[in-house]
């Protein structure tokens, strides 16, 4: 079999003022992840105001602060917030909608892996799994729902998988998970369009940063590498920029839609 030539990514692309004047709110958005690639382009897209959270206090504070170095004029925000506890649910997007002046744009982005066969797994690991990816989900759209409703308008970006369309081994926790965001998206993005929110979500293949190339085996990574047709993994940027069109007004007739981001071939 013939290897696949590596192409390089495309040069970065600058903001176009999508999210202009639009306040933001990203779950899981400390580190180098997409969630923080997806705070800095929404930044870039010229969006007045922007709060993160994630689990982790330290790589917040050091993310908000990295972020503020985009912009000198956009409020940032950021908040501690574990998605599995309803308390701190409830007070991020309290908190966010009172600093932001509001939630238009959410994008839950905050997910848990591993790497575990069926037969070897516990149901605290599955559970786990669940509840950080799929019930974490459903408890951030409920809570900004909430407050979207009565304003008639909104956008919420999930962040799926292709392998909620895929087999792959050690997966199937996750692979549940991520097949529930993209059953709990369409779902509900046919009750939230009643009131003129947009429910959407992407589905990458593989995006690479440092804190993946430390948590998964190489083997692995390259393994999947090898199934893209750009012979490279994505870069994270690549998925915010289509979290950004998801937010935009250029995706004002999507509802429910599962967007692949992803050069795997067929």
């Amino acid at each position: 079999m013939t290897a696949t030539k590596i192409l390089p990514a495309p040069p970065y692309v600058e903001g176009h003022g999508l999210l202009k004047g639009r306040s933001v709110l990203i779950t899981a958005a400390a580190g180098v992840g997409i969630g923080f690639a997806a705070a800095r382009k929404a930044i870039e897209e010229g969006c007045r105001a922007i709060m993160i959270s994630d689990v982790h206090e330290r790589r917040l504070a050091e993310a908000a602060e990295k972020l503020r170095e985009y912009s000198a004029t956009v409020e940032i925000y950021s908040q501690l917030c574990n998605v599995t506890d309803e308390e701190q649910v409830q007070a991020l997007v309290d908190a966010a909608e009172e600093k932001l002046g509001g939630i238009d744009v959410l994008i839950n982005n905050a997910g848990l892996g591993g790497l575990k066969p069926v037969v070897e797994m516990t149901d605290a690991e599955w559970n786990l799994v669940l509840d950080v990816t799929l019930t974490g989900t459903m408890r951030m759209t409920r809570a900004a729902l909430k407050k979207m409703q009565p304003r008639g308008k909104g956008a919420i970006i999930n962040n799926a998988s292709v392998l909620g369309w895929r087999a792959q081994k050690g997966q199937s926790h996750y692979a549940a998970a991520k097949a529930g965001v993209m059953a709990f998206t369409r779902c509900s993005a046919v009750e939230a369009a009643e009131y003129g929110i947009r429910i959407n979500a992407v589905s990458p293949s593989i995006a690479m940063h440092d804190f993946l190339k430390k948590s998964a085996p190489q083997e692995q990574l390259d393994a999947l590498t090898s199934l893209e047709a750009f012979g490279r993994a994505a870069e994270v940027w690549e998925i915010a920029n289509v979290m950004m069109f998801l937010a935009s007004d250029y995706a004002g007739y999507m509802v429910g839609e599962i967007v692949s981001v992803s050069s795997q071939r067929a």
